[in-house]
C-alpha cells in the first residue's frame, strides 16, 4: 500500500511516498522500519502506543489505534501534528 511520510521523517525514507505492506497499522509500522530503520520509532513509543504527536489517516479517516485492519489497496498518511502557541 501508498504510505505518505511527513517531511521531518523523509530523512529515513528519502521520498515524500512509500511502498509497505501489513495487516494492520503496527504491522505496516513493522516493515516501514525494516526497510527504514528507525523510523517506527518516530511514530510508536516504547510502550507500542502511537506518540502524541503523530496522526494516521486510513482513507482519510483518522485511526489511533495500530491494530487497525488495512487492506493492500488503502492508503495511509502519517502526519505530525503541530503545537505551540
Amino acid at each position: 500500500m501508498k504510505v505518505l511520510i511527513p517531511g521531518a521523517l523523509r530523512s529515513y525514507t528519502g521520498e515524500a511516498q512509500v511502498e509497505a505492506t501489513g495487516g494492520t497499522l503496527d504491522a505496516l509500522f513493522a516493515d516501514l522500519d525494516r526497510r527504514y530503520p528507525g523510523l517506527r520509532f518516530r511514530v510508536v513509543d516504547e510502550q507500542g502506543q502511537l506518540r502524541p504527536n503523530m496522526r494516521l489517516f486510513v482513507n482519510g479517516l483518522g485511526v489511533r489505534d495500530l491494530e487497525h485492519a488495512l487492506r493492500p489497496d488503502d492508503f495511509v498518511a502519517v502526519v505530525l501534528a503541530l503545537s505551540g502557541g
